[in-house]
C-alpha cells in the first residue's frame, strides 16, 4: 500500500483587514522525499500524521506497510529508492523496523516507538540501538516530530526549508497557552 503526494497549496489566511499568521509554505524543495513506513495497517494513522505535517512544509512522502518480520523483503525494496533522503520508521512492540532499515541504508532514519501494550519495549527497541547502526528516536507516538525533524535533517542540504522551520516555530510560541492549565 502507497500513498504519495502533497496537498494543494492552500490559499491566503484570515479575513479583510485581519493580521494573517504566517505560512510556513513555500514553493516545494526540489528533490526531496520523505518515505514512512509502518509495520502494519493499524499503524497508518499515526503515519498520516507525519504526512500532514510534512505537508505543511511542502515535502513529499509516501507512506508504505512493509514488516520487519512478515515482509521483509518489501522493506528491502523500499529502502533501496534512490529518491527518498529520509526514512521515518514506525513500529510498536518488538519495533524492529527502524533498525532493520537503517541496518540496510546510509540515509537518515527517525524512528518512532508506538505505544502497543505498555509502549516501553518499543521504545527501548528504537533507542537502544547497538554501535554502527544509528537510528534518531522521538517519543512514544512522536508522529509530528518526527516529521519536524525529517524537515531539520533535509535542511542541512535544503537551505530554503530553514525559514519555513523558524516561521513553523514562531507560529508554534504564538499559539502556546500563556496561562498554565486551569488557572
Amino acid at each position: 500500500m502507497v500513498a504519495s503526494g502533497v496537498a494543494p497549496t492552500a490559499g491566503p489566511t484570515g479575513s479583510a483587514g485581519a493580521a494573517a499568521k504566517p505560512s510556513i509554505r513555500g514553493p516545494p524543495p526540489s528533490g526531496v522525499k520523505v518515505t514512512v513506513l509502518v509495520g502494519s495497517r493499524s499503524d497508518l494513522e499515526l503515519a498520516e500524521k507525519v504526512r500532514a505535517r510534512l505537508t505543511e512544509f511542502e515535502v513529499p512522502c509516501d507512506v508504505h506497510v512493509a514488516s520487519a518480520h512478515r515482509t521483509p523483503e518489501r522493506v528491502e525494496e523500499l529502502v533501496k529508492d534512490p529518491a527518498t533522503d529520509v526514512f521515518v520508521a514506525m513500529a510498536g512492540l518488538s519495533a524492529a523496523l527502524p533498525g532493520v532499515v537503517a541496518a540496510r541504508t546510509l540515509k537518515p532514519v527517525v524512528g518512532v516507538p508506538l505505544h502497543r501494550g505498555l509502549g516501553l519495549d518499543s521504545l527501548l527497541s528504537v533507542v537502544q540501538m547497538p554501535p554502527g547502526i544509528p537510528v534518531a528516536s522521538v517519543g512514544l507516538d512522536a508522529a509530528e516530530n518526527a516529521a519536524l525533524l525529517a524537515v531539520e535533517i533535509l535542511a542541512l542540504a535544503h537551505p530554503e526549508l530553514v525559514p519555513r522551520l523558524q516561521r513553523y516555530r514562531m507560529k508554534w510560541r504564538e499559539d502556546a497557552p500563556t496561562k498554565p492549565a486551569g488557572g
